[in-house]
């Protein structure tokens, strides 16, 4: 079985070769697509030209979401890609995880296991106290307005089938380009009977660089969110 990993990132060279790493001790057979929106080219000027991974340099910064629909339309060019598996560069998230939740991945026969912050087994380490309040209640409201069955709508480490990263470059990407493309994927996947369960995590808070996360993103989003609530009301009720 081959694993396709997205990698989007921005400014991440103090963490990305470590991940890159972390990822190959793990696995033998595996592609890695990096969509770089850098402003510098430190990672460009880095990377190893190899089969094994794929790297694209974006002349501007066009949203975190942005990238991992272009990673994954690049992705659906390899056939013998199996499963895709889309994680932040910010060693957040570890790769070790995904031999056991791969394994209830094909168990389960899931289109999108999500790997939730908010689960009775997971844990959070040394996040700030703002962003965790702030991520739980962002989360509460998109689990109000779309009612798919996870805990967590924003964390960008998940495992999706061939099949449902084929819909989702086709619909989504149409209420923004940054965070919220994480719960527009799911309200879309839902909305489409798509298999999608959720499975517990450790996320750790960066050790190194910064955080895109900014007060214009945050509000992106919550617009976002009624964006997407409207767009599915819209089509339950089409006539």
């Amino acid at each position: 079985m081959k694993i396709g990993f997205v990698l989007p990132c921005y400014n991440e060279y103090e963490n990305i070769f470590i991940l890159i790493n972390q990822i190959k001790k793990i696995f033998k057979n595996y592609l890695i697509v990096i969509v770089d929106d850098s402003t510098s080219n430190i990672i460009k000027n880095r990377i190893k030209k190899r089969k094994q991974i794929k790297y694209f340099k974006r002349k501007v910064k066009s949203g975190r979401g942005s990238a991992v629909l272009f990673g994954m339309n690049k992705i659906l060019n390899e056939k013998k890609v199996d499963l895709i598996v889309e994680m932040d560069t910010d060693l957040s998230s570890h790769p070790k995880e995904l031999p056991n939740n791969i394994k209830i991945f094909l168990k389960r026969k899931l289109d999108l296991l999500v790997m939730s912050r908010y689960k009775k087994n997971s844990k959070i380490i040394n996040w700030p106290v703002r962003r965790r309040v702030f991520s739980f209640l962002s989360n509460k409201l998109a689990q109000f307005l779309l009612k798919v069955n996870v805990t967590d709508y924003t964390m960008g480490y998940r495992i999706y089938s061939k099949q449902a990263v084929k819909h989702i470059v086709k619909n989504c990407g149409k209420v923004g380009t940054g965070f919220i493309v994480l719960s527009e994927i799911l309200a879309e996947l839902n909305a489409n009977n798509f298999k999608i369960e959720d499975v517990g995590t450790v996320m750790i808070n960066r050790e190194k660089g910064e955080s895109s996360v900014n007060l214009k993103l945050i509000l992106e989003s919550l617009v976002g969110l009624f964006k997407i609530y409207l767009i599915q009301r819209k089509k339950k009720y089409k006539i």
